[in-house]
């Protein structure tokens, strides 16, 4: 009987992966709580539940396990739910993560607390517990600070300070982006900034994702961190890569993760790798489900799905074949209703362009952008140079165009 694997998202940043597992031959059980997610078109089973609600879902599972056949491993990608996983992981005896270590993963301040006890390279940050202690905070160590809620994700809430942000109005707003309504302040590292993805196999790490985050729209949308895609191979020089691999790899071992994959959000600050973030699942975005083997020939979630399931992974599984330029970006609209969207086919046809998807249509409303739920489509490009698929890239953006009124907006 073929193995069952459970996808914990359904949503279109996961449709890839989805079928990647379909094509390896699993029996595919996807959870989500959107009864139309895009990832149930593509699955064996469906279980209508939020991915957040760990217990819910390890609910489903189990009765899913119980009545149409047993599902042998569990992970996610393209939602932060590491404790669904391990919730899951617990109730049907799965390998992965502990509830502990999912806690780590999701809780900022309890990540920065426990890889500051380890010595691992990070921020200097302290909790607030209100809007005086933010001000505080300014009075002493300036306003190169980065304000965000404790337990978020995918950028909501995070402000940096020295774009005139006033103390009351961040910490307001970091609080409303937190489940449990905690806030947090860390000093902003200047430096580039890395995405990797990683996993840790008999001890050893190993990061054959490693891409240059883009933040050409800091300005713009300041004091909002939006993230603009990225670029691979990374420019970085490989003495610097070694110790960026190192210091997530350091991180993730101090987070109990063993076994598994991890996706680290680090910066390179006067020449040396600090952690920002980690965290403990495959990431959004396309990074892992797309640039990955498009750049290397890594088939990065294969390979995390095997781990899931008990199958045997390589070093050389992960190990990359080759070098390819690949380059993401975003389309950010103007914030309104979606009237039309024009172009998209043409971007299409553009030389060097490998995929365009929309994530937005008409009739859908476009937030101001002060996280990733502003993107409306992505592209990915490549090219001989990292120069050019960077410029066909940004022709490929140009082209598509959102016709957005202004009038309804959220």
């Amino acid at each position: 009987m073929r193995k069952a694997i459970l996808i914990v998202c359904g949503g279109i940043e996961a449709t890839h992966g989805i079928a990647r597992a379909r094509e390896l031959g699993y029996h595919v059980v996807v959870s989500d709580g959107d009864p139309h997610a895009p990832g149930f078109a593509l699955a064996d089973g469906r279980l209508v539940v939020s991915t957040y609600d760990a217990e819910g879902t390890a609910e489903a599972a189990a009765r899913y396990s119980a009545t149409v056949r047993s599902i042998d491993g569990v992970i996610c990608m393209g939602a932060d739910v590491p404790h669904t996983v391990a919730a899951v992981a617990q109730r049907l005896g799965l390998r992965g993560l502990s509830p502990e270590t999912a806690h780590l993963a999701m809780d900022k301040l309890a990540m920065k607390d426990r890889l500051k006890a380890r010595g691992v390279p990070i921020p200097w940050y302290a909790p607030l517990r209100d809007a005086a202690d933010l001000q505080l905070a300014l009075l002493e160590r300036g306003r190169d600070l980065v304000v965000k809620p404790v337990d978020s994700r995918g950028g909501r809430g995070v402000q940096r300070m020295n774009a005139g942000r006033d103390a009351e109005t961040a910490y307001a707003e970091a609080k409303a982006q937190s489940p449990t309504g905690r806030v947090m302040v860390e000093a902003y590292l200047a430096g580039p900034q890395i995405s990797t993805e990683s996993i840790l196999l008999d001890g050893i790490g190993y990061t054959p994702g490693f891409s240059d985050r883009n933040y050409e729209f800091l300005d713009r949308f300041a004091p909002w961190f939006v993230e603009n895609g990225g670029d691979l191979p990374s420019h970085v020089a490989p003495a610097i890569r070694a110790d960026v691999e190192a210091t997530v790899t350091a991180a993730a071992r101090a987070l109990g993760i063993a076994q598994h994959n991890y996706k680290g959000d680090m910066v390179v600050h006067d020449g040396k790798a600090h952690v920002i973030e980690i965290a403990a699942r495959l990431s959004g975005g396309y990074f892992c489900t797309r640039e990955i083997p498009l750049s290397t020939g890594v088939d990065f979630v294969g390979a995390v799905m095997k781990l899931a399931l008990g199958e045997p992974v390589a070093p050389a599984d992960l190990t990359p074949r080759f070098e390819r330029p690949i380059v993401q970006r975003y389309v950010f609209p103007h914030a309104g209703r979606i009237a039309a969207i024009n172009g998209a086919d043409d971007a299409r046809a553009l030389p060097g362009i490998l995929e365009l998807t929309l994530s937005k249509a008409p009739g859908d409303v476009i937030p101001p952008a002060t996280s990733s739920a502003a993107r409306a489509a992505m592209v990915l490009a490549t090219g001989a140079t990292l120069a050019e698929a960077r410029a066909n890239a940004a022709r490929a953006v140009a082209a598509i165009r959102f016709d957005c009124r202004a009038e309804a907006a959220a």
